[in-house]
């Protein structure tokens, strides 16, 4: 172990995310020693899902950080291969939620849906430790490692695991409350600290161990943190009181069956890592399918709810804008940190805990700003919202490059000027997201409601492949990222995200007018399942008296 005297800037910041762990499974085990059936005013569930949430963003978002640069230092990809595979792995991961939560819905329910994507999750993480050959310098030999496979079976097995347990968990914490509950809006911000604590320290400290002492150290500790996850939901069932069984008994052969088809969609996902050309070809026919059968029933409809449908496919338009830009910082911008900025010391992937430490410091303050502006008439809408958006995380990548001021390769950027692109993007963020979740919720007919939420996560896939095209254009016809070539992307696609909000801006009073937002009913919420995203920055959608 290291001397304490020789510690730099990424020792002390694992040192402090180990003691902030240990310090909120110490809160935990004081909540669990407890014999009521509430702690602070909510149900003991809540908790058990805060911290089943916890480790699994925990494992998710700490294998994450490390993804790329294992890509690229390890198998020995190429700068631009790393990041079209790293953006294949990430749109598959917002793809598969539509099918975990379909059946769900119908047949399996959510608790045993969060179980069994556990148990898979799991398992891609603790696959995910096996390395295989050692040493190898020269990327022919040591891609074809029969070990390979294995990596490309510990995606799946990741990617299907998340489409299980993502979809469903944040429904769990909605059931444990009725409707007009009011504890419901504190309910879903204590479970998103949950989500964002999880990120936060499983980047630093997966992150830590896999870039210090072994990739394998890294990921597995990422392993460990699911199946502690696991543990904590199948121990707190009883605490759950019920919630996230299936709408009808199901019988066993019935259940088997789901089982056999998740396993299979494994298989599936297996392949499609492997040929991310196949990826870019399915998105495109599946996008222009889904555009065609929205307009085909948007048609079929009275003026208004028509109306609210064009609205709901401007958003999601702008989807793989801006999520094409924001997730470089788990590709390119990873990559670029780790060649070109003076980090003192800190691993590469540490960066990456930057956003959800950010989400948890300006969520809430966003969370009062609509509110201030609402109660005197000036919170901009939806569509404005996402022009700001834009506006956002353009500049972002604008400041980045101004920062950088020179292209020679000698010239480190200063670290200041990550900690402000990401500062930029997070903001972007909590514009974006949940407002656009909120937006798909109220504005989406009662028949339709589960099809636009799948569309909505489909168009986030689609901006995580875009993201994946980008990164690989920063490598070049070589492969090997440029820092001059990856700052002039960087430049044009700032420049051309700001002109693209420039016209969502002077769109959105006339989008606006399409969301006809005082004729909306109850009836357009469906069942007010909504989910943490829609509630990530405040946006609580009342519910009128019936």
């Amino acid at each position: 172990m290291k001397d304490i005297a020789q510690w730099n800037e990424g020792d002390w910041l694992a040192a402090i995310g180990g003691v902030m762990l240990f310090a909120v499974l110490g809160i935990g085990g004081a909540i669990a020693s407890r014999r009521s059936e509430e702690f602070a005013g909510h149900p003991r569930g809540l908790y058990v899902l805060f911290y089943a949430e916890m480790w699994e963003r925990f494992s998710y978002y700490g294998m994450r950080a490390l993804l790329i640069l294992y890509l690229t230092k390890f198998w020995l990809f190429s700068d631009g291969k790393s990041n079209l595979i790293y953006g294949a792995y990430t749109s598959l991961v917002y793809i598969t939620p539509v099918l975990g939560g379909y059946l769900a819905d119908r047949w399996l329910g959510q608790r045993k849906a969060v179980l069994f994507g556990g148990i898979v999750l799991a398992l891609g993480h603790l696959f995910m430790a096996y390395e295989g050959l050692q040493g190898v310098t020269d990327p022919a030999v040591k891609q074809a490692d029969p070990a390979i496979n294995v990596f490309w079976l510990a995606l799946s097995l990741i990617i299907v695991g998340s489409g299980f347990l993502k979809a469903n968990i944040s429904v769990i914490v909605g059931q444990l409350y009725g409707l007009r509950d009011t504890r419901r809006d504190a309910a879903y911000t204590i479970f998103y600290m949950g989500v964002n604590t999880g990120a936060a320290l499983g980047t630093i400290l997966v992150g830590y161990l896999g870039e210090t002492i072994g990739w394998s150290w890294g990921f597995g500790l990422a392993g460990i943190g699911m199946v502690l996850g696991l543990i904590i939901f199948v121990i707190g069932k009883p605490a759950l009181r019920g919630r996230g069984e299936p709408p009808a008994p199901l019988p066993r052969k019935g259940e088997l069956a789901l089982y056999v088809i998740g396993a299979g969609s494994v298989a599936v996902i297996w392949l499609l890592l492997q040929y991310q050309d196949v990826i870019r070809n399915l998105l495109i026919v599946s996008g222009v399918a889904m555009l065609v059968y929205t307009l085909y029933e948007a048609f079929k409809l009275p003026k208004e709810p028509r109306e609210r449908i064009f609205a709901i496919l401007f958003l999601i338009a702008l989807n793989p804008v801006f999520w094409g830009l924001f997730e470089q910082a788990g590709g390119s911008l990873s990559l670029y940190t780790d060649k070109f900025v003076d980090r003192g010391g800190v691993p590469t992937s540490l960066f990456q805990s930057i956003n959800p430490i950010y989400i948890v410091l300006f969520g809430p303050v966003f969370a009062g700003l609509w509110q201030w502006l609402g109660k005197r008439g000036w919170e901009p809408s939806a569509p404005a919202k996402f022009g700001y958006a834009l506006i956002q995380v353009g500049l972002g990548f604008l400041v980045f490059v101004w920062g950088a001021g020179t292209d020679s390769p000698a010239a480190m950027t200063p670290v200041i000027f990550v900690f402000l692109i990401y500062l930029l993007h997070t903001t972007g963020e909590l514009c974006l997201s949940p407002v656009g979740l909120s937006a798909m919720t109220r504005l989406a007919p009662l028949h339709l409601g589960s099809f636009i939420m799948g569309a909505w996560f489909y168009m986030t896939a689609v901006g995580n492949f875009v993201a994946g095209k980008i990164g690989e254009a920063t490598g070049g016809a070589s492969g090997t990222m440029n820092k001059d070539l990856t700052l002039t992307i960087y430049s044009w696609i700032g420049w051309i995200t700001i002109g693209v909000a420039v016209i969502v801006l002077a769109l959105s009073p006339l989008v606006k007018r399409w969301m006809h937002l005082d004729t909306l009913e109850d009836g357009n919420l469906g069942d007010a399942q909504i989910g943490l995203e829609a509630r990530e920055a405040g946006m609580h959608p009342e519910l009128k008296p019936g």
